[in-house]
């Protein structure tokens, strides 16, 4: 990957899901910001291509790219991190799934554990040493405030009932766990770790789980890109936003859990 256009004053963002509706919006508005440079994570290259194109044109920052990556495959992410060259100065999670029947992954995971999960510790865990040698660096959550259910000993419903709703609500609550525990152990590294609800918008995924959304990606995405750019997200680690404001968060000061599910995760590598 040639960072060759980047100058010293850049700030290099990595976005994943970034095809869809908040995901796209995101790079959108990272891509407006001077100095910017925008990688884009998708898994369908002709999308990817779109994505990028529209961008551009839209920002006029020639500086935004895509790499191709199944979120879903730690081998896919073990590869995008290996061939990565130059900084990284935030990481935002976004990707996510939300099959209405139960997937599995060709290694045999259940999808929106494998995704919506799995996905953001294995990209944190792969690039917390290009996040080291690039800190202050910070990593970005994206999660959700339907949130709920977690069953850390049926985290792949393989016993319970498959239902796309509980899934999706149990991987949002994963996340703003895993970003709990993260944020522990890479603060001392100067990389914070902060959960975020994106706004309510009406897309792809959210009309999957029966939803509509009242409003526009580039609103949903003013969280997410807040704790991205403002002083804020470096400022503190471990926390849960909403509408560009902290919220309380049971889930993530549930130590017992975290650790639970943070040593779970680990047990995919």
């Amino acid at each position: 990957m040639n960072s060759s256009l980047q100058g010293n004053n850049t700030r290099v963002y990595l976005v994943t899901g970034a095809t869809g509706a908040i995901g796209k919006a995101i790079a959108r508005r990272l891509a407006e910001l001077e100095d910017s440079e925008v990688v884009l994570v998708c898994r369908d290259q002709h999308k990817a291509e779109q994505a990028v194109n529209e961008l551009i044109g839209i920002t006029d920052n020639p500086k935004v790219r895509f790499e191709l990556a199944d979120l879903g495959r730690h081998q896919d992410i073990r590869e995008l991190a290996g061939r990565w060259t130059g900084p990284l100065h935030a990481l935002v999670n976004n990707a996510a799934c939300t099959p209405r029947d139960r997937r599995e992954t060709p290694e045999g995971i259940e999808m929106q554990f494998a995704t919506n999960v799995l996905g953001y510790y294995w990209l944190t865990d792969e690039f917390t040493k290009i996040l080291k040698a690039s800190a202050p660096a910070r990593v970005v959550n994206v999660a959700s405030y339907w949130a709920g259910g977690l069953d850390l000993d049926d985290l792949e419903f393989r016993h319970r009932k498959y239902d796309n709703d509980k899934a999706y609500r149990q991987s949002k609550q994963a996340d703003r766990m895993l970003s709990a525990a993260f944020a522990e152990k890479l603060k001392p590294f100067q990389i914070a770790v902060n959960a975020c609800h994106p706004g309510d918008v009406n897309s792809v995924l959210s009309n999957n789980l029966g939803f509509g959304g009242h409003e526009t990606p580039y609103q949903g995405a003013g969280t997410p890109v807040w704790l991205a750019t403002h002083p804020i997200g470096q400022e503190t680690a471990g926390r849960y936003f909403e509408h560009l404001a902290e919220t309380n968060c049971p889930f993530s000061r549930d130590e017992l859990a975290v650790n639970a599910l943070y040593e779970a995760c680990k047990r995919y590598n």
